[in-house]
């Protein structure tokens, strides 16, 4: 296995992480930010209205997408199994 081949792995793995945790990630920054909003509109300050929202849709975003980030992970898993034929000589 080249440099370059373990350079290539490591950016797909980044790339293979970033693209899984993006819709939770940007699920809980917009209700985060529409939570913001209404609370500097109302100045209600209390903690438990910003972190319950999120969980929440963190969480229904995740049902929702789960079966598509099982089946990215299975894939990228099998390449990565099928990368092993080239590291051993």
């Amino acid at each position: 296995m080249t440099e370059g081949m373990i350079i290539d792995l490591f950016s797909e793995t980044i790339k293979v992480i970033l693209l899984l945790a993006a819709p939770m990630l940007l699920g809980g920054l917009l209700i985060g930010l529409i939570i913001a909003i209404f609370q500097a509109t109302t100045q209600i300050q209390e903690a438990t209205l910003a972190f319950v929202p999120k969980i929440v849709v963190v969480f229904l975003i995740l049902i929702l997408t789960g079966s598509w980030i099982i089946n990215s992970l299975i894939e990228f898993t099998n390449n990565v199994f099928s990368m092993i034929d080239l590291i051993i000589y």
